[in-house]
């Protein structure tokens, strides 16, 4: 049995897709709609591993919003990074939404950001 992918909510594509694009330099590798329940998918993936992430946005969705730190279903997305500091001026130059502080945990520099439906990314920075 092999992992194929993990798939998280959009409430704009385009705005998603630009987001783990510019941000991960991740691909979008394909991309879909899905008729028999008005959504649309995208597959994106980073060079040279094998796992994908997808975005998943339902057209009829009314309401879009994460559930409180504390009750969420999903928990978080990881990126091992290369530069913590030079990656986090970049976020906060943006108006990324950082909500842990990079710290060190063992040998390994971690942060946390949100992309722009809220979604929380873990960054990690292997020493």
């Amino acid at each position: 049995m092999t992992f194929a992918h993990v798939s998280i909510r959009s409430s704009d594509m385009e705005r998603s897709i630009r987001f783990y694009e510019h941000h991960f330099g991740m691909k979008l590798v394909n991309r879909r709609p899905i008729p028999s329940n008005n959504a649309e998918i995208a597959f994106l993936e980073s060079e040279g591993i094998p796992f994908k992430l997808e975005l998943t946005w339902f057209k009829d969705q009314k309401r879009f919003e994460q559930a409180d730190y504390e009750n969420r279903v999903f928990d978080h997305l990881a990126f091992v990074i290369q530069d913590m500091d030079k990656m986090m001026t970049q976020l906060k130059a943006e108006k990324v939404v950082v909500t842990d502080e990079p710290y060190m945990l063992g040998t390994s520099k971690i942060a946390f950001i949100e992309d722009p439906d809220g979604t929380l990314i873990e960054l990690i920075e292997r020493k």
